[in-house]
């Protein structure tokens, strides 16, 4: 019998690219049907079969406090009956402005959008305009949305320009980008030596999330800070995925690191689609109407969005809230390795706050190349068996996963039995 999965699947694709609104969705890395999800509540989801599962994505990172849960919903609702989108101010607009600079000590100002790719997008085009420079420095493994600008795969050697790594990017823009190996700070310093008056912005994600988790080195981000201080660069923190996820002031925080602007997305909304970008006024003051350089969105503020953004940042805020999600994802990731270690299977695992990255490697790794060497196949097999046993992972060995303040001891208990279990089978 067809299951309501593969039904929807094959119904997809007649009229949706690949039958999926964003790629990874596909699960194209792992093989298999999508599951189609119908329903979340806390720390679990239920796909169109009627099947519950423990969910370690969360819509990719904005559910810290679970799904619907009870206040963020209440807040949506009361929002709702007042009117969808306005395309003028509103006051909440206001009022998640102010909270978002309160909570992060870099932002003088910000500017809402809609998306991470947005704000992302948007913070490149300010440092340009503020620096009058073109060139912007990434980082190999790091992803920031899917504007042109940053779909750029790695030159053909240690600083040269990049090349398009997507179809429709003109190779004249991807050349403006230059695309380095991340925690390599002396790769850094010998591009800022050879372009440093060249450089508009570095844009890196503090807490790599998008080829698995790869946690910085304190010299990394150092020389980063240092080097764009020295050349009149703008440091980007790319906090959409980190921000709010791994501290309440961000990754900035827990580093110690002070960006000249930052992106958020994901958690700022509480599930609904909300981004932001701010930093130091002197920039933002760059932006239109003040300024020259062009931003706008009909969408941008939304108020259903700011709505459940500010209910989960008031939330986020109570205290112990992120003692007690780090300490649940620790707890996760000291289980499976242990419980791989049993079994002598070759795995690895490491958090930041509320985000975790699984490896089946002997080590976690540093630098993308570490990532690459990883057993890729080992973690689709994984992600079967798991996904058999009702525990729901990123379809992607090169994703990180987030638990949130709605998961229980017993929901950690149990996904480390099972991996246990799987992990046993191996033998």
């Amino acid at each position: 019998m067809t299951s309501r999965n593969q039904q929807l699947f094959e119904r997809a694709q007649r009229h949706i690219p690949g039958g999926v609104n964003s790629p990874v969705r596909a699960f194209r890395s792992v093989g298999g049907t999508p599951c189609f999800f119908q329903k979340g509540a806390g720390s679990k989801v239920q796909d169109a079969d009627g099947r519950w599962y423990v969910d370690y994505v969360g819509s990719w990172g904005p559910l810290i406090l679970g799904h619907a849960h009870p206040d963020v919903i209440a807040a949506v609702q009361a929002a709702v009956v007042d009117g969808l989108t306005f395309g003028a101010p509103t006051e909440r607009e206001v009022e998640i402005a102010d909270l978002l600079c309160e909570l992060v000590p870099s932002l003088d100002m910000v500017r809402l959008v809609s998306s991470g790719t947005e704000a992302t997008m948007s913070a490149i085009r300010l440092a340009r305009g503020y620096t009058g420079r073109d060139v912007l420095i990434k980082f190999e493994g790091c992803y920031h949305g899917h504007s042109d600008s940053l779909l750029v795969k790695a030159g053909s050697g240690a600083l040269t320009f990049g090349n398009p790594s997507s179809g429709g990017v003109p190779a004249d823009l991807a050349q403006h980008t230059m695309v380095l190996a991340y925690n390599n700070p002396q790769e850094l310093a010998d591009a800022f030596a050879k372009h440093g008056d060249k450089i508009a912005a570095v844009i890196v994600e503090p807490v790599v999330g998008n080829m698995n988790l790869i946690a910085p080195t304190p010299a990394f981000l150092k020389a980063m800070r240092e080097l764009c201080t020295k050349h009149g660069t703008v440091l980007i923190f790319d906090e959409v995925m980190t921000g709010f996820r791994v501290g309440l002031k961000s990754a900035q925080g827990l580093f110690g690191i002070t960006p000249d602007l930052s992106t958020f997305g994901k958690v700022v909304g509480g599930g609904m689609p909300l981004g932001a970008f701010g930093g130091k006024r002197e920039i933002m003051e760059q932006i239109a109407p003040l300024g020259p350089v062009y931003q706008a969105g009909t969408l941008s503020g939304n108020p259903i969005a700011t709505a459940a953004g500010l209910a989960t940042l008031k939330l986020i805020q109570a205290p112990g809230f992120y003692e007690a999600l780090t300490a649940k994802t620790t707890a996760l990731c000291d289980g499976l390795v242990a419980a791989a270690k049993k079994h002598g299977v070759a795995f690895a695992a490491q958090n930041v706050g509320g985000m975790f990255g699984l490896y089946f490697a002997e080590k976690c790794p540093g630098t993308y190349d570490e990532v690459m060497a990883c057993d890729k196949e080992a973690f689709n097999r994984f992600f079967h068996a798991m996904l058999d046993a009702g525990h729901y992972f990123a379809p992607s060995a090169f994703e990180a996963g987030f638990v949130s303040a709605a998961h229980s001891d017993a929901d950690i208990a149990a996904t480390i039995a099972a991996a246990e279990a799987y992990f046993a089978s191996l033998k």
